[in-house]
Parts: structure tokens; sequence; C-alpha cells
């Protein structure tokens, strides 16, 4: 498996393009702002585009797919569309085929009711939902309860090893691990939901403290 990861622009976007070493099939996540420098990529490396996924519908996510479609012929897919050439609905657990690999959606409802996550061979690409020592923002109701489940019940259900690739170089590092998330995200420490908000509220304060930057 080949993963490339670009930054796009916007507050510290990452866009993303997985492939398939020896089909040469590949998929974009999160085009955004560049759509165009990722097109140009897989073509001077011979990957063709099969799938173009956008993890959630916030507009420093999905600016480009007007950009991409036109440029590929792909229509971006968020929760719930119908990919055209296969017929398959995006939702939970539905499963891509690229090439020798699989891709499979993971809907994490909580930075958004329609986030979703990629899961492809040993890595998972997470868009707004988890970061490098961080989780993407939500309030402090039923969208941190329904992120809160959706990192506990599918996320951290996956194998330690398995690679995180985020949307946004929000954290320390660009890409991290499930098992490193787990043993080092303050937001994972948590033992329940209610101390899981309460590091929401307290945030800048919990950082100054524990000497985040």
């Amino acid at each position: 498996m080949f993963t490339k990861q670009f930054t796009v622009g916007g507050d510290r976007n990452y866009a993303y393009l997985v492939a398939d070493k020896d089909s040469r099939k590949a998929l974009v996540i999160d085009p955004s702002y560049s759509p165009q420098q990722i097109v140009d990529f897989a073509k001077e490396n011979g990957y063709e585009i099969e799938y173009v996924f956008c993890t959630h519908n916030h507009f420093d996510h999905t600016n480009g797919n007007d950009q991409i479609e036109s440029l590929t012929g792909k229509t971006p897919l968020v929760l719930g569309d119908i990919e055209a050439s296969t017929e398959i609905k995006v939702e939970n657990n539905a499963v891509f085929p690229l090439g020798g690999l699989d891709a499979r959606i993971i809907h994490t409802p909580g930075h958004t009711p329609e986030s979703m996550c990629i899961y492809v061979g040993d890595a998972v690409y997470t868009g707004d939902t988890l970061f490098v020592g961080k989780v993407g923002g939500t309030g402090f109701g039923k969208d941190a309860e329904q992120e809160f489940h959706s990192l506990h019940e599918k996320l951290f259900t996956l194998p330690d090893e398995t690679c995180v690739f985020p949307g946004h170089n929000y954290g320390t590092a660009p890409e991290s691990t499930i098992g490193h998330e787990r043993q080092t995200n303050p937001f994972m420490q948590q033992p329940d939901l209610e101390s899981f908000i309460y590091i929401k509220k307290n945030w800048a304060a919990y950082k100054v403290e524990h000497g985040i930057t």
C-alpha cells in the first residue's frame, strides 16, 4: 500500500492519495484546496484515481470538489452517497474495492453528524475525528457524546499498529498510530464521558498545565 500526504492549505489541511502498489488503483481523501497537485502527482506516478472521498461536509474539506470532479470525472463522496461505478452506498462498514486492497468506511459522528474515517490496509484516515494528541472539535452535549463513542467503540478497536493520518496538522506530528494515541492522547486517557467533556471544556488550561503547545 502507498500513502501520499499533501499539505493543501487552509488551516493546515491535509489531503491524501492512497493506492494499491500493484494495480496502481488509488483513492483521494479530502482534496480541498489543491486538487490539481494531487491529480498531477497521480498522473506523474501512474496511479489511476478510482474514488474521491470527503470525510465530512465542512467547507475546508469540500471546497475542491468541483475541481477534482472536473479533473478526474469522479464525483466526491460523503456519507450517504452512492458511488456510480460500483453502486455501493457510503455508509458504516461499506467496503470499496481498490485493486488488491479494500477501503472500509467507518462512520464516526461527533465533529459532524456525517463524519467518517476510511480504513485501508494498515492505515486509517481520520478527518477531523482524531488528530495526533487531540480529537475533533465539538460542543459539550450530544455531539461530544457521539464523538466519545465513535472513538472508543470504533476507531480504538482497530489494531494498535494501525497508522493514523489526520485531516489537519494540528498535533505534534503529521501522523501517529492507534497504539500511540491510546497511550498518549489526553482525550483517550479520560476514564469516562464526563471526564472527556471536562477536558474539552478546559482544554486551554489543560494545555498550559501540561506544557502542550
